[in-house]
């Protein structure tokens, strides 16, 4: 089973920036035990959003054509908590991107307070180093995941997306 933790994009720039929408309900099961009488988000649920924006946003780069896996959390500092009924928008930008590897930086906000920076390490596995075979087909970006980045594009030729998707 794969758990997506962000609910939609609602920009997307090709090969630069993406901005991602989180909306955090008591229906989401992690929330009922975390912790009884205070639900907040865990903190790794929410560098695990980010993982994902900037993940698809790395991989769109390059045509989903290779399997990119988080490598590194770089940093992740938090400054507030996250609660039921909060709606998060991660951005994600680009910093650096190579045939081996790529490095993102990101903030995650709730309307205008900034609540965490969280910049992660990409690595390339296709271009793997170490000599390991992976599988050929590409167990990272699932339709799964490609359909949240799609949706933005339907949207946007519906016109009810936000800007510039790459087609």
């Amino acid at each position: 089973m794969r758990w997506i933790w962000i609910d939609k994009f609602l920009e997307f720039h090709s090969g630069k920036s993406a901005v991602s929408l989180k909306n955090v309900t008591l229906a989401e099961e992690h929330l009922h035990d975390h912790f009884p009488g205070f639900p907040v988000m865990p903190e790794c649920l929410m560098i695990e959003a980010m993982a994902q924006t900037a993940g698809i946003l790395v991989g769109e780069a390059r045509n989903f054509k290779e399997k990119v896996i988080l490598a590194k959390i770089k940093k992740a500092v938090f400054f507030d908590y996250v609660r039921p009924g909060d709606t998060l928008k991660l951005y994600a930008e680009i910093e650096s991107l190579a045939p081996e590897a790529a490095s993102t930086v990101g903030k995650i906000m709730r309307e205008d307070k900034v609540i965490a920076n969280v910049d992660l390490m990409f690595s390339h596995i296709d271009r793997n180093l170490a000599g390991k075979q992976f599988p050929e087909e590409n167990f990272v970006f699932t339709d799964m995941f490609r359909s949240l980045l799609y949706g933005m594009v339907a949207d946007r030729a519906a016109g009810t997306a936000q800007p510039e998707a790459k087609q």
